[in-house]
């Protein structure tokens, strides 16, 4: 496997007033480029914990998060803006869009931190929206999308600045059964379509199953077993 992005030994502690709480106990997993990998557990167990740390969205007490072998956090910070724009995406089970804007004006955002100029940003986001099946939705904002719709422009936006991995955090969890699916299929597309790599904390074990690998997370530590078990 070639790997991409790894989860070396990772610990992540927080401290409530003199309580310190453990999450994480040193958890390694790996994803391959062009791979797609779940990670299952029960509620509460550290999954979305872990998806913040290989993000670089929170840093870890121990252990290393490297990309393509390069330590994430010894880039400075600048660099890590870099990762979190431009090499990773994220997908949310809230969806995290902005209810004033529109389906094309959330979708722009990434792009529009990466300073591009704003026509470019347009255009990209168009394609982006049409690359998930809303190129009919550009100017509906939220409230106006149902929960797969608004899913879908998070993964739209996700997209934007072309990342190499997308880290996908319960993006299932509010939707049916069939909706679910669809999303689902839209990863499998992008990930044949872009050589596109995921990451995918899900307690669905329906969908665990279509994945590549997968990785079970109990007590603080990851080990791999069989997608969907």
């Amino acid at each position: 496997m070639n790997e991409l992005l790894v989860g070396e030994d990772v610990e992540k502690e927080f401290r409530t007033g003199p309580e310190v709480v453990r999450v994480l106990r040193g958890a390694s997993v790996a994803v391959g480029s062009g791979e797609v990998v779940a990670l299952v557990g029960a509620s509460g167990v550290g999954k979305s914990t872990l998806l913040h740390l290989l993000g670089a969205l929170d840093r870890p007490t121990a252990g290393r998060v490297l990309f393509e072998g390069d330590d994430v956090f010894g880039r400075g910070e600048a660099g890590l803006v870099r990762y979190r724009r431009h090499q990773i995406g994220f997908v949310f089970q809230f969806y995290n869009l902005l209810g004033e804007m529109t389906a094309l004006e959330n979708t722009m955002i990434p792009a529009l931190l990466a300073r591009r100029p704003v026509r470019e940003a347009r255009d990209l986001a168009a394609e982006a929206l049409a690359e998930v099946g809303l190129s009919d939705r550009l100017r509906h904002r939220p409230g106006e999308l149902s929960g797969g719709e608004q899913q879908r422009v998070a993964i739209a936006r996700a997209l934007m600045n072309r990342p190499r991995a997308i880290l996908a955090d319960e993006p299932t969890g509010n939707l049916d059964p069939k909706t679910s699916e669809v999303i689902f299929d839209l990863f499998m597309r992008l990930q044949a379509e872009r050589s596109l790599a995921f990451l995918i904390a899900t307690h669905n074990p329906e969908l665990a199953r279509r994945a590549d690998r997968a990785y079970r997370l109990v007590e603080g530590r990851a080990r791999e077993v069989r997608p969907g078990e």
